[in-house]
């Protein structure tokens, strides 16, 4: 299988690279390195990256940015960075992407628990999360051909507890190895519209 991973040079990436690449080709994609490069906030970028890499079985995200702030200092400007990056990069990955996926293949995309678990300056990651998982369950019943689309919403990482678990209070983090096998089971599995919350439920 030729998985195109948008993101693989991050924590996760690199987790969820190293295990599918066990299995299957793994195309590469940063912003600055990897097999190819791609900046998620171009349309005309990932046009370009779909060009050039041509068709193929399975898409992953593991990138996207946002910006978190109080919600009485946030910018428009501000907002825009997660409306632009996270959200749209990977709404216009599935946009472009689908004329190059093959029959039966699949796009996995990235959130997180903010929108439906708020912490403080996370109005705009809040805001991203709930418009992706809106966007995976609606394009799931579009998309034809057997084709696929999941959601990987993971909580705070064991790794990066550290620098961010002020924010998270009270939430037990989750091992990077927890988290790859939801993207294996996205990728592997037959599963499509779905939301894979990795370490945290709907109940609090």
């Amino acid at each position: 299988m030729k998985i195109v991973h948008i993101g693989a040079g991050g924590v996760i990436g690199r987790a969820v690279a190293e295990e599918l690449g066990k299995r299957h080709e793994i195309v590469r994609v940063n912003r600055s390195s990897g097999d190819f490069q791609v900046n998620m906030e171009d349309p005309a970028s990932i046009a370009r990256l779909f060009n050039q890499i041509g068709h193929f079985d399975s898409l992953i995200c593991t990138a996207g940015a946002v910006h978190f702030a109080p919600l009485a200092e946030f910018s428009v400007e501000q907002y825009s960075i997660g409306l632009k990056s996270k959200l749209m990069g990977q709404v216009n990955l599935v946009r472009s992407g689908r004329k190059y996926l093959r029959e039966g293949g699949s796009f996995t995309l990235t959130s997180g628990p903010t929108n439906e678990d708020p912490i403080p300056l996370g109005t705009s990651s809040a805001m991203v999360n709930g418009a992706l998982e809106g966007f995976v369950r609606s394009a799931a019943i579009e998309l034809q051909s057997d084709r696929r689309i999941n959601l990987v919403s993971p909580t705070m990482l064991e790794e990066s507890s550290s620098l961010y678990g002020s924010f998270f209070v009270g939430t037990k983090p989750v091992a990077t190895a927890d988290v790859v096998l939801a993207y294996v089971k996205s990728v592997e599995g037959r599963q499509t519209g779905c939301v894979y919350r990795v370490g945290w439920t709907r109940e609090r």
